[in-house]
């Protein structure tokens, strides 16, 4: 009998809460002010009364992807779970890595048994990572790649670029008779030419592990086979990158930008150097905002010549000169 009623007790407490829970529910669905429906504002993260307006529930966390997609096939192509893959890595990224640290998931050191088995399997692991020489091939050029793109202080989109060129290079079978250097430098000056961050043949010469010459080689030979669209160098890009360097201020820059559209409309720069004529507008800028700064220091910024600075300084000038109301 005694277990009979407490049996029921639990059943009825339980029902209780229930009833309780049900009630909470109804509450919360409703608009504490008129009684209206709520609704659910995904695209302001709000939850709003349909009736009043009453904003009951704000900065609501978005749980969905932070990307669209407009079909299955593409919703499932952007489904993903880990990083995303990246043309920066030969295998894309989808393979695995094991950690160099030789301690297990709680941060305790292994043994030396243990320690020699992990050794055994990085071994194995990278040795299934590059099965063939074209992976290997691929795999020291995007390794190249990124180290000129740092050490020139390129972005990640130039990087990107880089390597889906040079895979591209690899793909139509451009590499025989040329070294894996040379085509992922003229990979990588390529790229930062299409995305307007262009670096000098020299600067990119300073940081490879080939010739200028070949550089320059590789460089026309590539863009003519693959067909890249390459637009010529505009001096205004490298100004910006120059003016930084010689910290000076806004207004040497933008005198230096006008003094190259000057010499464009007069059609100065034709045939010459865009980094040099860059470099000669910093230069003759810095002088008429009264922010001296000598012609070494801007030959050493611009890695080109005193003479060429001097040269082109005078033609900016009588290109200024020539231009109407100026």
């Amino acid at each position: 009998m005694t277990d009979t009623t407490t049996r029921r007790g639990t059943r009825e407490r339980e029902r209780d809460e229930r009833e309780e829970e049900d009630t909470q529910d109804e509450e919360e669905l409703v608009c504490p002010e008129c009684g209206g429906t709520l609704v659910s504002d995904a695209e302001h993260g709000e939850t709003v009364c349909e009736e009043c307006g009453l904003v009951v529930e704000e900065d609501e966390i978005d749980p969905g992807p932070e990307w669209r997609a407009f079909d299955s096939k593409e919703k499932d192509k952007k489904s993903r779970v880990g990083a995303p893959t990246t043309q920066m890595m030969h295998d894309k990224g989808l393979s695995t890595n094991i950690g160099w640290q030789d301690k297990d998931a709680y941060g305790n050191a292994l043994s030396s048994r243990q320690r020699e088995k992990m050794q055994r399997l990085r071994t194995w692991n990278e040795r299934f990572r590059t099965r063939d020489s074209k992976e290997r091939n691929l795999k020291q050029a995007l390794g190249e790649i990124d180290r000129m793109a740092s050490a020139l202080g390129l972005p990640e989109n130039v990087r990107e670029t880089a390597s889906v060129v040079y895979r591209r290079a690899l793909d139509e079978d451009l590499l025989p008779g040329r070294s894996i250097e040379g085509v992922s430098t003229a990979a990588l000056y390529a790229a930062a030419r299409q995305a307007g961050t262009p670096r000098s043949l020299d600067e990119i010469a300073s940081v490879s592990r080939v010739e200028k010459d070949e550089i320059a080689r590789t460089y026309r030979y590539v863009v003519r086979e693959l067909n890249l669209e390459i637009q010529p160098a505009d001096p205004e890009s490298y100004v910006p990158r120059f003016a930084s360097d010689l910290d000076l201020s806004e207004e040497s820059e933008r005198r230096a930008r006008q003094l190259l559209q000057n010499a464009k409309e007069q059609g100065v720069h034709s045939g010459k150097s865009p980094v040099g004529l860059a470099a000669a507008a910093v230069y003759a800028a810095s002088l008429l905002t009264n922010e001296k700064v000598t012609q070494s220091e801007v030959s050493e910024v611009a890695n080109i010549s005193e003479v060429t600075i001097r040269n082109r300084y005078h033609e900016l000038l009588e290109a200024e000169e020539g231009v109407p109301g100026v």
